[in-house]
């Protein structure tokens, strides 16, 4: 079969569904709106297919002038970018598609759909909005974007039950997947009598990673830990941030316990996984992060917000820890009640591999989209 993708970029938490597809003899189309700086195309190459001009020139303004100052204005595009709609359309029509998943309701999104729905190729919404959430706006706008996107929605991200949420028609949970990586029996931990701890996240503000610091500063004369950081420092907003951070490290002389490592390749990042023994992503805002799934796969247990839009992937007490967002007196607690029983954060570990193999795999990520597909064809 023919699958296209049509999103922002080609993140690498799409890794092991497009080689799952390609393994299994399926062609992949893959359209991008930019490329960043971390991507690996060891089984598809995206098409960078970019902005029309007439957008390039207001994506300038908006962010070069306009809001030159603000380190967000960059996601401006992801939203409100419009595509060259003329190399899009012989993309899509030369491709020939059997099932199309866009990403996010978005212009660029609304325009692949308008094209795809012209010559009937049937198309799914996949966003990060929560299964369970709110009702729907129902003002002039919202009723607008709706009619412009596919009817059918994907998510990994299940959201929490409570009062005042339902799970909409036409709403599924589509977890990502991951491949395992290295069963508990087949890794080593704790190597030189030492704890040590992975975080692995873009250096923004909104990442924490000094909130992190702040907690080992505070455990390490209960146990001897060693703290590394990995992330993306590309622009002078996410470099001047880890700047902030190297200069903690250096303020609170914990050179010898903590290192901060920037722009690390994808294929280096098994060694990072394999040097840990536990995974903290004290994050907040954060929609849905897949690392944690990463390191279950290398059978390491999780710690993660309870506000993470993959908390759902952390079971509480069996595969890691959820602390309440932003608190970081209980990332405190839960950090130090995982480090006191180091064969308990084996078992942990442990416990998210099997989770991994029988719940986030290619399998069912392709039995899903081949049912919503066909309800797609049904509903055309």
């Amino acid at each position: 079969m023919r699958f296209l993708y049509v999103a922002p970029r080609y993140h690498t938490n799409q890794m092991d569904i497009m080689k799952g597809l390609i393994e299994h003899g399926h062609e992949v189309c893959f359209i991008s709106h930019y490329a960043a700086i971390i991507e690996d195309y060891s089984y598809v190459t995206p098409i960078v297919l970019g902005y029309s001009k007439l957008y390039q020139f207001i994506d300038w303004l908006y962010v070069k002038v306009i809001h030159r100052k603000d380190p967000t204005a960059i996601v401006f595009k992801i939203q409100h970018g419009f595509p060259p709609m003329h190399k899009l359309g012989r993309i899509i029509r030369d491709f020939k598609p059997d099932v199309v998943i866009l990403r996010e309701r978005s212009v660029y999104s609304m325009a692949a759909y308008h094209i795809c729905k012209k010559y009937g190729y049937p198309c799914i919404l996949y966003n990060q909005n929560p299964l369970w959430s709110e009702p729907v706006k129902t003002d002039l706008l919202h009723r607008m974007v709706d009619k412009l996107s596919p009817q059918m929605r994907i998510t990994p991200v299940m959201g929490v039950k409570k009062p005042g949420t339902t799970i909409k028609e036409n709403d599924y949970f589509v977890p990502f997947v991951i491949e395992p990586q290295r069963a508990p029996q087949d890794r080593d931990y704790f190597a030189d009598d030492t704890i040590h701890i992975l975080c692995i996240g873009k250096y923004e503000i909104r990442k924490h990673h000094l909130m992190l610091l702040h907690v080992a500063e505070q455990l390490q004369d209960k146990y001897k830990l060693y703290v590394t950081l990995v992330g993306e420092a590309t622009n002078h907003f996410q470099k001047e941030y880890c700047e902030q951070v190297r200069d903690y490290v250096k303020e609170h002389h914990m050179e010898d316990m903590v290192t901060v490592k920037t722009n690390v390749p994808r294929s280096n990042m098994e060694q990072e996984y394999l040097a840990a023994d536990v995974y903290v992503i004290p994050s907040t805002l954060e929609m849905a992060s897949v690392s944690q799934l990463e390191a279950m796969s290398y059978s390491l247990p999780v710690i993660c917000s309870d506000t993470n839009g993959t908390a759902c992937y952390v079971e509480n007490g069996v595969t890691g820890y959820q602390f309440r967002d932003c608190d970081q007196e209980d990332l405190l607690e839960k950090l130090d009640e995982m480090l006191s029983d180091k064969n308990r954060m084996k078992e942990m570990g442990a416990a998210g591999y099997r989770a991994l193999t029988e719940k986030y795999n290619f399998d069912k990520y392709f039995a899903s989209i081949m049912q919503i597909r066909e309800k797609c064809e049904k509903n055309f």
